[in-house]
């Protein structure tokens, strides 16, 4: 069990919406539903019972063998639920061992690392940015490709 910078490994951090779970195909599917609803985000249960994206949990799982992961993901303020549900989901999907490294802010320029995997980009984090689903990392095995070599 690792939750602690091992000498003269890289560290890397991996957003959890739209990077390890479909969070915009969950919110539209909800939209769809129910039309009127503002912020399906909101809900009980939206978080937790995300899908994960395609290749993400082979992929995370692959880039533990090369780095120290953690899982940096911003709360909704929506929903005061989401922290829980995101233990969960992380729990659920990446098992219990990976809710050590489970780090929850609104603020990813405070956390110091090499790598941030993230589909929004966070102003003031000083290690590199992989802009996931955009045109150089537009999935996982782009992510991979690049990291590991």
């Amino acid at each position: 069990m690792l939750y602690y910078k091992q000498k003269n490994m890289k560290r890397v951090y991996v957003d959890m919406d739209d990077v390890l779970c479909d969070y915009q195909e969950a919110k539209a599917a909800a939209r769809a539903a129910d039309p009127e609803m503002k912020y399906p985000q909101s809900t009980y249960g939206f978080f937790a019972n995300l899908k994960p994206k395609k290749g993400a949990i082979a992929g995370f799982h692959e880039l533990e063998k090369h780095y120290e992961v953690y899982i940096l993901t911003a709360p909704s303020y929506l929903n005061p639920l989401c922290y829980t549900e995101k233990r969960v989901w992380v729990e659920n999907h990446l098992g219990l061992d990976t809710v050590l490294r489970l780090i929850i802010s609104p603020n990813k320029a405070l956390l110091k690392g090499d790598y941030l995997i993230d589909d929004l980009v966070h102003p003031g984090f000083e290690g590199e940015h992989l802009h996931f689903g955009q045109a150089r990392f537009p999935d996982w095995d782009a992510v991979l490709k690049y990291l590991i070599p």
